[in-house]
């Protein structure tokens, strides 16, 4: 779960950088141009250097992007994709918001087109990745890049301070780590862990702790868990390993200001989203060829890395969708990775969506670092089981519902909160119940 920034200075700059690049973002709307709403990730911005000279040349498809920080992308594609009113054609949504779209009846399926395309493959598409975003049996979004998380760690600081990371490490074992890394070099800290609010920030690696240490949002009857003792010792943990031996700032850090302190030698580890290791390993990075990459910590549960996509979804209401499938299928394709390799470098290919890319020498070279671990990660996930009871929703490091998005950053301001030292984690957490229990009303029977 990548950046949620919703900054106002930040947004009209990457708008305005994605007018310059194919048109204007919302204009257009002819038989050959289609409008696309994206969040504003590194990948995406790869696409946008990409699009006019390959896909529109090929096609003749004009693309208008627009490009937001996540929390306002996300509430701009639910404003616009709920009233069907089709000023986007196309948007980035993840396999959270896929079956709740699909429910309201607000995305076209894709299985036809995928099914009449047989250059896409449809079943090269990792299982787990396909299977979250598949509906009834057919695909209401297809995947532009996916990820799980893992921890990742400075092996040259770590054998300079003669640290051994453990090949399968407990929470316990890495916060004696982090302890013990901390200080190893001038400004170093231990670890760094998102406190930044946000369903998709703070909470999501806070929610795979909780899960790997016997807790749950909910049980399998709707009953609001958060007060509950295996919750509260999750989150104790959590929040006080960050302010013993975690990054400075941290209750404004999420993931790119963790990515950042990891480059920058600020940090001995992260534990994060798969997909931060092209950046970690790409050519010009100081750390490059010095980090290791182990599977999510866990403690009662075998795993605890979560699944998460980045997918194309093509509004119901779109006028353009013969278009709009050709974007997807270009954008979501084997040759667009390949397209990526050859042009900015195979460490950045957006990976982690199909089987086919983990067999690709250029890619397993340059990724050789990070690809079998972030494989084993996708492969492993299971969002229908990934704690020690029933859940009532599928979901990893977040709960399958509409509701979540709320309720996640609510209860994550609390936690940040308990971070920054200006409540206690049994305030905090007293908030989220009373708030977990208004959410589960609408579906507890």
């Amino acid at each position: 779960m990548n950046p949620q920034r919703p900054l106002a200075i930040g947004a009209a700059l990457l708008v305005a950088l994605g007018l310059t690049s194919c048109g204007g973002a919302g204009g257009g709307g002819g038989a050959h141009s289609i409008n696309v709403l994206m969040v504003n990730n590194p990948q995406m911005a790869d696409l946008q250097k990409l699009t006019a000279d390959h896909f529109t040349k090929d096609t003749g498809i004009t693309v208008n992007f627009t490009v937001l920080p996540e929390n306002d992308v996300r509430h701009k594609i639910t404003q616009d994709f709920s009233s069907q009113s089709g000023q986007y054609d196309v948007a980035t949504i993840s396999n959270y918001e896929t079956p709740i779209f699909t429910k309201n009846g607000w995305l076209a399926p894709l299985t036809p087109y995928a099914d009449a395309d047989a250059s896409f493959d449809q079943n090269d598409v990792l299982p787990t990745i396909r299977t979250s975003l598949t509906v009834d049996g057919r695909m209401y979004a297809e995947p532009f890049y996916g990820e799980s998380s893992f921890l990742m760690y400075r092996k040259d600081v770590f054998a300079a301070a003669q640290l051994t990371m453990p090949d399968r490490p407990t929470w316990q074992q890495v916060a004696d780590l982090a302890a013990r890394a901390d200080g190893a070099a001038p400004g170093m800290k231990g670890i760094c862990l998102r406190g930044q609010p946000g369903w998709g920030e703070l909470t999501a690696p806070l929610t795979t702790v909780v899960n790997t240490m016997g807790g749950t949002w909910f049980d399998k009857d709707w009953h609001a868990q958060l007060t509950g003792p295996a919750f509260r010792k999750a989150t104790a943990f959590y929040v006080d390993l960050v302010r013993a031996h975690g990054e400075a700032g941290a209750p404004e850090a999420g993931f790119t200001e963790c990515l950042n302190d990891l480059e920058q030698g600020k940090t001995a580890m992260w534990y994060d989203a798969t997909s931060a290791a092209g950046a970690l390993e790409a050519a010009g990075s100081p750390v490059a060829g010095k980090i290791g990459y182990v599977p999510a910590p866990v403690e009662q549960t075998a795993g605890s890395g979560w699944l998460y996509t980045w997918a194309w979804g093509l509004q119901k209401a779109s006028r353009h969708q013969d278009d709009a499938w050709k974007f997807i299928s270009w954008a979501s394709g084997k040759q667009y990775e390949q397209l990526v390799g050859t042009e900015l470098g195979w460490s950045r290919v957006p990976a982690g969506k199909r089987t086919s890319t983990y067999a690709v020498p250029q890619y397993l070279e340059s990724a050789a670092a990070f690809a079998k671990p972030t494989l084993a990660a996708l492969q492993s996930a299971d969002p229908a089981n990934p704690g020690v009871q029933p859940r009532p929703a599928p979901g990893i490091q977040f709960v399958g519902i509409p509701e979540f998005e709320d309720l996640g950053t609510q209860v994550s301001q609390q936690i940040s909160a308990a971070i920054a030292g200006r409540v206690s984690v049994d305030e905090a957490l007293s908030s989220g119940q009373a708030l977990a229990e208004k959410a589960a009303a609408a579906h507890a029977k």
